[in-house]
């Protein structure tokens, strides 16, 4: 059995879609029931995410805010949960945005209860903040500095040469006719909100107070900060300005995958959230790249037919078999 060290990625703002993951919703019993707490947890809102999460036509699209958010720390965490319940081991954990905060409650910084009521509080929030957006190019975070103004902001290193940008509607849409002027690649991330960018830096007031009201343990799984681009340690997790910065604060993904590559050598980065987009950017590391570490989703890299969530899951725990020992025969419902 190969004894190599797991590394639980989660994805953020970006990677959601309509019913993402609810193929396994009845069908795997560990995801079902951490879907169903998850739900719980956020009290009265709950039904209506739920709702909408399984409908062909939600109510509200899921690229808002109030869908988006907690459906994505949802569907993490519940695939997180169920990995762990079937005797997976992860050696660290690494979110994206959101993805943080699923981790988190993972590692056992917070409640599920506690994270869902900090996030539901996080997101109506936002849900008022001026409509913006964001938007990926196929650049390094030097080469758009000339295209970067007070409002529109780098959001995200995700990779060496794919940069998110971030602002607020008007000029974010001056900023992609000048990219495009200019012969550079960009296209849009499905959000409907300028995350970790300063326009919702009003919209996060008092964020801080909540934050210190939420009773926080270090965490009990190496985890690491996307923002920090290091390990999360037992002081920042418990500082309230850490998390309640995290809309305005820059992530810092590709810094931060690489500090944990090169602490765990030959790693499996298993993707746990919706399609495969931290996957496409783990397989640019070198690590992976020249075959030390390698990269499993949990999920497919596109919105398909119910079957399609299943038929990956089971793929996923075909590869992570040789890794985790049982995992290979252990069959969906």
């Amino acid at each position: 059995m190969d004894t190599r060290a797991i590394v639980l990625l989660f994805p953020g703002q970006g990677s959601q879609y309509a019913r993402m993951a609810a193929g396994l919703y009845g069908h795997e019993p560990e995801f079902t029931a951490a879907m169903d707490k998850a739900f719980a947890a956020f009290g009265p809102d709950g039904r209506a995410l739920r709702t909408d999460w399984l409908a062909a036509s939600p109510a509200v699209p899921v690229d808002h805010v109030t869908r988006s958010q907690p459906l994505l720390f949802a569907v993490g965490h519940a695939l997180g949960r169920m990995l762990l319940r079937r005797g997976v081991e992860p050696a660290a954990l690494l979110g994206h945005s959101v993805g943080e905060m699923a981790a988190a409650v993972l590692a056992g910084v917070f409640t599920l209860e506690d994270a869902a009521a900090l996030l539901l509080d996080r997101v109506h929030r936002l849900a008022a903040a001026p409509p913006g957006g964001m938007l990926a190019v196929a650049a390094t975070a030097a080469a758009l500095e000339p295209f970067v103004t007070g409002e529109v902001v780098v959001a995200a290193v995700n990779a060496p040469r794919q940069t998110i940008l971030a602002g607020p509607e008007g000029p974010l849409a001056e900023v992609a006719r000048a990219l495009a002027e200019a012969g550079l690649t960009c296209r849009p991330v499905p959000s409907l909100t300028a995350f970790h960018s300063p326009s919702l830096t009003a919209a996060t007031a008092g964020a801080v107070e909540r934050f210190a009201a939420t009773a926080v343990a270090a965490p009990r799984i190496g985890l690491y900060s996307g923002y920090r681009a290091g390990p999360l340690t037992a002081e920042l997790a418990a500082d309230p300005a850490y998390w309640a910065g995290h809309p305005v604060e820059p992530v810092r993904f590709w810094p931060a995958l690489d500090a944990v590559l090169r602490r765990h050598t030959g790693a499996v980065c298993v993707e746990a959230g919706p399609g495969q987009g931290l996957s496409t950017i783990a397989r640019q590391h070198p690590a992976v790249r020249g075959g030390t570490s390698r990269v499993v989703p949990l999920l497919p890299a596109r919105a398909g037919a119910p079957e399609a969530d299943r038929e990956a899951l089971a793929a996923a725990f075909a590869a992570l078999g040789a890794y985790v020992p049982g995992l290979s025969g252990a069959l969906l419902r």
